[in-house]
């Protein structure tokens, strides 16, 4: 693990709204309690935070909120998600104003995009931008992989400082680590939340579970036992955040597991399970079988 200020966990937290669809303000200040009580940081807007269905009008709320709840106390970590570019820049330098401290930007995804093609977005976009920029890779929704080369070339970009990889491919990983190792400027984070363990075993420098929505703590105990070398004990927080993770995630698409989660964390008092369109919530049996599990 190298020494770049930006490490440990960051969840990437879900947007709370409420039943007619407007941003759940008060949600956002109790989760962002709850994650600073824990020492980790809020990636908002991400995949698990509906980014794509956010309006720019409450996405910017939703950053203003958090950055004055976190206090800075934490890093606040604000997702980039869009077709066009000149918005997205736009937003961008509004959540960096608004006291974001990372911007992390997915691919434009309506066009397949070539090799060069996803170099010169991110290049384009790290210089035009005004705080630092994360790239954030994720073929899942994406449906394209950010060439490990192209992750290469960009993490000498002065404004690009780490990589949100979520592509569930072990041998990338381990590349991808191998960029980062023996710098400081550029920082690896793991978005596959059922490999935090071995992406911190490896060298990592973060790691990023929708998980830790629910049990913000328990990843916590996991990276600080990861970083003392105690992979025993990580392991086990491992094994035990992924059946919990099974929960909400178990036979559902992703879309679904986004609710179920939201169920989660209405037991605990931090929002409800309401969703943006076009996701929609569970029914009411599933919502009280959700429940009956975590008994």
């Amino acid at each position: 693990m190298n020494n770049s200020k930006y490490r440990g966990v960051v969840v990437p937290m879900v947007t709370p709204v409420t039943q007619d669809g407007r941003l759940d303000v008060e949600a956002v200040e109790r989760i962002i309690e709850f994650f600073a009580d824990n020492k980790v940081a809020p990636l908002l807007m991400g995949t698990t935070g509906e980014g794509n269905s956010v309006s720019q009008q409450d996405g910017q709320l939703m950053v203003e909120t958090a950055v004055k709840a976190a206090n800075g106390r934490i890093l606040v970590y604000a997702g980039l998600t869009g077709n066009c570019f000149t918005e997205q820049v736009r937003q961008a330098e509004v959540y960096t104003a608004l006291g974001a401290d990372v911007i992390v930007a997915t691919l434009p995804t309506y066009y397949a995009l070539t090799d060069e093609q996803m170099y010169e977005y991110y290049r384009t976009l790290a210089d035009c931008i005004t705080g630092p920029l994360m790239l954030y890779n994720i073929l899942a929704t994406t449906h394209m992989s950010i060439p490990v080369d192209v992750v290469r070339r960009l993490a000498d970009h002065p404004n690009i400082v780490g990589l949100k990889d979520s592509e569930r491919d072990l041998e990338r990983m381990a590349q991808c680590i191998e960029i980062a190792r023996g710098r400081d400027d550029f920082a690896y984070f793991c978005g596959w939340a059922a490999q935090s363990a071995h992406s911190l075993e490896l060298g990592g420098n973060g790691i990023v579970p929708s998980t830790g929505n629910y049990v913000p703590e328990m990843f916590r105990q996991l990276f600080d036992a990861a970083v003392r070398g105690d992979m025993q004990e990580a392991n086990r927080l491992q094994d035990e955040t992924n059946e919990i993770a099974k929960i909400y995630q178990k036979d559902r698409t992703l879309g679904q597991s986004l609710t179920a989660l939201k169920v989660m964390m209405q037991t605990k008092g931090l929002c409800e399970p309401w969703m943006l369109m076009p996701l929609t919530r569970l029914s009411a049996a599933e919502e009280k079988a959700i429940i009956e599990k975590i008994k």
